[in-house]
C-alpha cells in the first residue's frame, strides 16, 4: 500500500460477513490461506460435498490463487470428520468452504480456530472466486448430523 493512504478493515460480525480491506482507491481482499473440499486435485474440480470424507482438501492462497492438493488421509477411517479437522487445523488454514460439515468435525475445527462455511458447491475456483467477493457466510453450528458422509 502506497504511504499516506489508511486502508479500514470492514468486517461485520452479527452477518457473518467476510473481513476485507477498502483503499481510497479501490477494495482488495486480505490474503488468506483457506481449504476447500474436493472430488479432484485441481481448481477445475467440483466442490465435494463432505467435509470428513471428501476425496481431496485444495489449500489456497485467496490473494494469489495458488494451491496445493492433499489427498484427505482421514476419507475411509472411522472417525472421519475429527481426524480430517485436526489434518486440516495442521495445515494453518483459516477458513474451510464446504458443502456440510457434521457436528465433530465442526467442534474440532472451531477448537482449531478454524471459520466454516457450509452450502458451498460449484468448482473450487467458483468456491474462491464467491468467497473473494464476499457472496458466502461463515455458519455457526454443524449443518449434518453425525455419520451423515457415510450415506452417501
Amino acid at each position: 500500500m502506497q504511504a499516506g493512504r489508511q486502508a479500514t478493515i470492514l468486517t461485520d460480525q452479527f452477518s457473518g460477513s467476510i473481513p476485507h480491506y477498502k483503499s481510497e482507491t479501490k477494495e482488495r481482499r486480505c490474503t488468506m490461506k483457506i481449504c476447500i473440499t474436493s472430488a479432484g486435485n485441481n481448481l477445475t474440480a467440483s466442490v465435494d460435498p463432505r467435509f470428513g470424507r471428501c476425496q481431496y482438501f485444495m489449500f489456497v492462497d485467496s490473494g494469489t490463487m495458488q494451491f496445493e492438493a492433499a489427498g484427505n488421509p482421514a476419507f475411509a477411517a472411522g472417525g472421519a470428520g475429527i481426524q480430517a479437522a485436526q489434518f486440516v487445523g495442521n495445515k494453518g488454514v483459516e477458513v474451510v468452504l464446504t458443502g456440510d460439515v457434521g457436528p465433530n468435525a465442526f467442534q474440532a475445527l472451531q477448537a482449531a480456530g478454524v471459520k466454516i462455511i457450509t452450502g458451498v458447491s460449484g468448482s473450487v475456483k467458483e468456491a474462491v472466486e464467491k468467497f473473494q467477493k464476499g457472496e458466502l457466510k461463515y455458519t455457526g453450528s454443524p449443518s449434518v448430523e453425525s455419520h451423515a458422509g457415510m450415506r452417501r
